[in-house]
């Protein structure tokens, strides 16, 4: 029931009629996107991490996206190692497919990569793996209570650039 619990985060903001439920699976960048419409990178994915003690953290980052364990370890203090998918679970109360920083079950440190900055709105599941919301950066930062903007990415950097030169 992990989907209600992410409409019931959005209730107090009067935002749950914007989650969308597809027919089709939404549960990977590339799902998603061709469900949505869209280009992989504007859909805004969670990845776990542990972070100190028991407790993980979360990154939402732009699609094309990928952890940078060198800026990961500089920011973070500590390596990046991702949780399982029974650990992802345990933590957030949402199935891999369908993790994102809203409805959590455990009060987690949530952090935004810059590599969304560069979308007016992006697409972040909704807790199942055929559902999404369309939420511009700052609804990200506030639905998600992120902590702070972090550069953690590697790999859309170079996308960006070729397009600049192209």
């Amino acid at each position: 029931m992990s989907i209600e619990s992410v409409k019931a985060h959005f209730r107090q903001w009067d935002k749950e009629q914007d989650v969308m439920e597809f027919d089709t699976s939404s549960a990977t960048v590339d799902l998603a996107a061709e469900t949505i419409g869209v280009i992989p990178a504007r859909i805004a994915k969670t990845l776990s991490f542990r972070g100190e003690g028991e407790k993980a953290l979360l990154i939402v980052a732009a699609g094309d996206a990928k952890i940078d364990n060198k800026k990961f370890r500089h920011t973070f203090g500590f390596k990046a190692r991702m949780l399982t998918p029974e650990e992802v679970l345990e933590q957030t109360g949402h199935a891999i497919g369908g993790v994102c920083p809203f409805g959590l079950k455990n009060e987690l440190d949530v952090y935004l990569d810059v590599s969304m900055k560069r979308f007016d709105t992006l697409f972040p599941a909704c807790g199942s793996t055929n559902s999404a919301i369309e939420l511009t950066n700052e609804e990200i930062y506030r639905y998600s209570y992120a902590k702070e903007w972090v550069d953690v990415c590697k790999g859309w950097e170079e996308s960006e650039q070729e397009e600049k030169v192209s």
